[in-house]
């Protein structure tokens, strides 16, 4: 069963993470969904695949009332971020779906209708929930082509999708430790999954410039503090999209 974890919380604006689920299938890579909330008005990002979503769902509820659930972030197409689409619009079938404009054609082959897709331009947009903004910050090639993460200005909180991702049992903590341990199992992911070296460093660029206490991605822990820093200048040195054997792709797996 998945567990709920509260990140942020200022009166009735609240980040929380629905994370590590010990009784999943093995065969299943672990996931990370976050709940915003703002007043009666909650947005889920990347809620998952359709194979976790009795367990996702079983969370949300304990930690929300599901009926103050307004909408949905995907920050770009692969099946763990949202091929559980048709069960939340169940739902809720009026549930608007954010996502790049690139998966506007491919993603209603996970459900929905034609209004469902509220596309996101490729600068990106802002996106009100409640009293708060929330603004769709452009990661594009990390490692999807169309990729966006999910930025709050007032919590000063980036769910960032894949980026920061790492291969962690399901007893590692939510909140990285020892960053220097946790990072290592980091590397073999970004080495393979990031394509592109000069995204990678558009990226950096970008999200330096934001104020950022918690950095939260979809695989693994959160970073928090001196922590979100230390990614992001290891990130910027990183060489990605560069391997070319067999035998370098199957070690950076």
């Amino acid at each position: 069963m998945k567990t709920t974890v509260e990140l942020f919380r200022e009166g009735d604006h609240a980040w929380v993470a629905v994370t590590r689920d010990p009784l999943k299938a093995s065969h299943l890579i672990d996931t990370n969904e976050y709940l915003v909330t703002s007043g009666n008005q909650t947005l889920i990002t990347d809620p998952g695949g359709i194979e976790i979503f009795p367990s996702v769902f079983s969370a949300v509820c304990r930690a929300i009332d599901p009926r103050t659930l307004i909408g949905i972030f995907a920050s770009h197409q692969d099946p763990d971020i949202i091929s559980s689409l048709s069960l939340w619009l169940e739902l809720n079938p009026k549930l608007p779906l954010y996502t790049s404009w690139l998966w506007s054609s491919f993603l209603p082959h996970f459900g929905g209708e034609a209004s469902t897709f509220v596309s996101i331009p490729d600068e990106g947009r802002d996106i009100s929930l409640g009293a708060i903004t929330l603004r769709a910050v452009p990661a594009h090639y990390l490692h999807s082509s169309g990729n966006f993460h999910l930025y709050d200005p007032k919590a000063r909180l980036l769910f960032s999708g894949d980026v920061g991702a790492a291969m962690l049992p399901l007893d590692a903590p939510l909140i990285v430790k020892d960053f220097d341990a946790h990072i290592t199992h980091a590397e073999g992911f970004h080495r393979r999954w990031m394509g592109s070296n000069e995204a990678r460093r558009d990226w950096c660029e970008r999200v330096s410039k934001l104020a950022i206490d918690q950095l939260c991605p979809q695989h693994g822990a959160v970073y928090q503090g001196a922590d979100v820093g230390r990614f992001i200048n290891w990130f910027a040195e990183l060489e990605v999209g560069v391997l070319k054997t067999p035998e370098a792709l199957r070690q950076a797996a």
